[in-house]
């Protein structure tokens, strides 16, 4: 059986350190976002995730969603309907959306909260709501005004939802090499094509499903320069069934709840987002905040892993201590939790989760602040820094947490590896979130070969202040003044980093796309260890046996997991050679 233990003082504690109240002061449109009142929030919203999403976690994973191939409809399984009813009606739909086409307002902060909870509890379930939101934001950044007023008031609440349709069967991060049509008529288009992995793209839970697609006009440029983006629902205006079928669903190694749609597009009405042959725009608008979701999905499903762990380590009992004087005198064998590395496993988990949700809560409320403040340079940096890191928490945090359910697994011994414990469902729904919104090495392409150059540096710049800052906050602070210099180390040691890096990639871009997957694990690990020291911050502050426990997870952190950083500098160190010299033919 499932079991969740929402981890709201955690949330609390993290807000806390960061200076939420500060930021509510700061901008006037959170006044009625203070902490007390998120911490209502959450705690609602995760008595809800565990009372009505996790129960159905493990059944829809068994019985999984079906396709009527007479009917081209897919059923999703027993009381999904049901439980998209009940969290529409719970308002939690809409909460960080504008409240001019009917959302809460809340801010960006409270979504990743929020996010983190709906995913552990029930992945294949959220991955609905969580597409929708994205096409939402899509639409609010390049929609016209009469394609806002129609479609995002129906999305907001729930009662449509929206998909992401990029992928055909010969493309996938090239979307350059896309065939869908789009041939203008009137003042619509009619889009002839197909798609592929859309999440979604077909389920019996709303009344209409809203299509972004990428398609080419008649005459477009070839490649990524050509492509346009439309929207297509399935029903019309008039209430008329639009030409778009679902042909199949895809059998996957885990999500099984979430329908993977073949999607076909016939003679399909659809109408333009944005400019022509620009359509690139507004995908990556929804997907760039996909892409901070799903680095949420790695914290997520790593926690609720780590408790179910944690839950075994606690009452399965097997050998004895190593130290005579902390064996159980009553029991002929001691909890697992006594030995070391059980409690090494353990520890690895709780202290990057820990550190990732630190992460996510720093990068929402930068987010927060680029569309909310007033002062324009102030907004323009705090962009910045979301734009750098974005990359990192997608890759980082999925990859991570991925690892982390593995090693819940291992805590757990072959019991882990049946379906008695949910860890094994956790790792099979977390493998995905490697691949999708553009694999991990795609992510650190983009911070390599994009981020990083931009501007001569400008958004690294951005962070490394933040990182300065925090270092001026802390000096002569005795209680962290070795973590202090472990972070200042590792940052000297990322900017040096970078620049030998970068020398090589001028001269040969083989050079960074070489080095580019370790690079952007270097550049999680100084980033992970920034968020530490302010975690550990607000740690020595208190003296509650919470502050004394984040200390304890803070000083594992720094000790057995910031070392990891040497092994990714010695790899970026060796260069494109043990893997680009290496003869074809001996693979």
């Amino acid at each position: 059986m499932q079991s969740y233990t929402p981890p709201i003082a955690d949330m609390r504690f993290v807000l806390e350190a960061f200076d939420y109240a500060g930021q509510v002061q700061s901008i006037e449109a959170f006044a009625d976002y203070d902490v007390d009142t998120i911490e209502s929030i959450i705690t609602e919203i995760g008595r809800f995730c565990a009372q009505e999403m996790l129960p159905l976690n493990g059944p829809g994973d068994s019985q999984g969603v079906s396709f009527d191939p007479e009917t081209y409809s897919v059923s999703t399984p027993d009381g999904f309907k049901e439980l998209y009813t009940k969290f529409l009606e719970s308002g939690f739909f809409g909460l960080s959306q504008p409240m001019d086409f009917g959302g809460a307002g809340a801010p960006h902060t409270v979504g990743f909260l929020v996010s983190e909870m709906t995913t552990a509890t029930n992945k294949s379930f959220i991955m609905c709501p969580g597409l929708t939101n994205g096409l939402i934001d899509a639409l609010l950044v390049h929609g016209t005004d009469e394609q806002k007023e129609y479609y995002l008031p129906k999305m907001i609440s729930g009662e449509w939802s929206g998909t992401m349709c990029l992928t055909e069967p010969q493309c996938g991060t090239d979307l350059g090499l896309l065939t869908t049509k789009a041939t203008p008529e009137g003042e619509h288009f009619r889009l002839s094509g197909t798609k592929i992995w859309i999440t979604f793209g077909e389920h019996d839970m709303v009344d209409n499903i809203i299509h972004l697609v990428l398609a080419r006009l008649p005459g477009a440029p070839e490649g990524i320069r050509g492509v346009s983006v439309f929207l297509v629902p399935k029903f019309l205006e008039d209430g008329t069934r639009n030409g778009v079928t679902c042909g199949g669903l895809e059998h996957k190694m885990g999500i099984h709840a979430s329908p993977t749609c073949v999607m076909n597009f016939d003679n399909a009405v659809g109408y333009m987002v944005g400019e022509p042959h620009k359509g690139m725009r507004s995908m990556f608008t929804m997907m760039n905040a996909a892409r901070l979701q799903v680095g949420v999905e790695g914290t997520a499903l790593s926690d609720i892993a780590y408790q179910a762990a944690l839950r075994y380590a606690k009452d399965r009992k097997q050998g004895r201590s190593l130290d005579p004087g902390k064996q159980d005198p009553d029991s002929k064998a001691d909890n697992i939790l006594i030995h070391p590395d059980v409690r090494r496993m353990l520890l690895n988990i709780k202290s990057t989760n820990e550190g990732l949700r630190g992460l996510a809560v720093y990068i929402a409320q930068h987010l927060d602040r680029s569309h909310h403040l007033e002062d324009k340079d102030a907004r323009k940096v705090s962009n910045d820094i979301v734009a750098l890191l974005t990359p990192v928490i997608k890759s980082y945090g999925s990859e991570r947490g991925f690892q982390n359910i593995s090693e819940a697994m291992q805590v757990t011994g072959g019991a882990g590896y049946t379906t008695d414990w949910p860890i094994e469902q956790y790792l099979r729904d977390s493998r995905i979130a490697m691949i999708y919104e553009g694999t991990n090495h795609i992510q650190a392409l983009d911070l390599v070969g994009r981020k990083l150059p931009k501007d001569n540096g400008r958004l690294l710049r951005a962070f490394q202040a933040e990182v300065t800052g925090l270092l001026r906050e802390v000096k002569g602070d005795e209680n962290l003044a070795e973590y202090a210099e472990l972070l200042k180390a590792e940052s000297k040691r990322l900017t040096a980093v970078t620049m030998e890096m970068g020398m090589k990639a001028f001269q040969d871009a083989e050079e960074g796309a070489a080095a580019a997957s370790n690079y952007l694990n270097l550049f999680a690990m100084t980033t992970l260890s920034f968020i530490w020291l302010k975690l550990l911050q607000a740690a020595y502050a208190g003296d509650s046996e919470q502050h004394l426990a984040k200390r304890q997870t803070g000083h594992f952190f720094f000790k057995m997991v910031l070392p990891e950083a040497d092994v990714y500098a010695k790899r970026i160190q060796a260069g494109k050679a043990p893997m680009m010299d290496f003869n074809p033919d001996f693979f």
